[in-house]
């Protein structure tokens, strides 16, 4: 009897490590398409369109950071969701900071035993292997990194997360990550940007989602992920998060 291997974080042989270990030094980020075979990219997709029960991430002003379980935000009722909605916006208008987006935390959710063995777990612990960490420090050109950290996103028509420069270096938090495995052929016009900008508020460069593609940037630096209007498709996954020296 045979059994059927799921492959999840094969990397691509011919990613150039060099020429983006150059690119993250000189500007303090880089993305690398095509870093995974593209059977193990359509393989992680999979686990978050089809086994992942999402819930909400968001923050109004000093209100948050707030996680609500699929569960809990099925049980809040349409006029507090509304409300909820509005504070976001309200925070947004003011120039506070403010989040929402689509959000399963894959680390959260292995540390508190939500589903233990679930795929989410098994993606944690691919991240986590060392041909994945091997991959980023030499990219980076920081042997430091131990470990990282991991959630699931989804942003969807109204999601929007407000510029913010990830400080939080006490923490060990040293680069952030997103491995974006968005539907093919993402439009420009479908919002979810990647943006970096100086500090007049300009922005300097913006990656489009991109299906296969890891995004690592050096932080603190100002970034944002722009609004998804509400004629853009589901389909801007990604997974998120932060790698660490401790």
């Amino acid at each position: 009897m045979s059994l059927c291997v799921i492959r999840l974080f094969d990397l691509n042989p011919r990613v150039d490590t060099q020429a983006h270990a150059a690119r993250f030094a000189r500007d303090g980020r880089v993305q690398i398409r095509d870093v995974l075979t593209a059977e193990s990219a359509a393989n992680i997709r999979t686990i978050l369109a089809r086994e992942t029960e999402w819930g909400i991430a968001w923050q109004a002003g000093r209100d948050g950071p707030n996680l609500l379980r699929g569960a809990e935000l099925r049980a809040i009722p349409p006029a507090r969701q509304r409300d909820m909605i509005g504070s976001i916006h309200a925070a947004a208008r003011q120039g506070e900071y403010a989040v929402r987006f689509t959000q399963y935390p894959i680390l959260n959710a292995f540390l508190e035993q939500w589903a233990p063995g679930s795929p989410q777990d098994l993606l944690l612990e691919h991240i986590n292997d060392q041909p994945f960490l091997d991959l980023v420090r030499t990219v980076t050109g920081i042997p430091e990194l131990v470990k990282a950290d991991a959630q699931a996103t989804l942003f969807g028509p109204g999601d929007f997360l407000s510029v913010h420069t990830d400080s939080h270096v006490a923490e060990g938090w040293r680069v952030a990550y997103v491995l974006n495995l968005a539907i093919d052929d993402w439009k420009p016009d479908w919002g979810g940007y990647l943006n970096f900008l100086d500090d007049d508020g300009d922005v300097i460069e913006g990656w489009r989602p991109r299906f296969n593609a890891l995004n690592l940037l050096r932080v603190p630096q100002p970034h944002q992920v722009t609004y998804v209007p509400p004629f853009a498709p589901l389909g801007r996954y990604a997974i998120t998060g932060w790698f660490r020296d401790r």
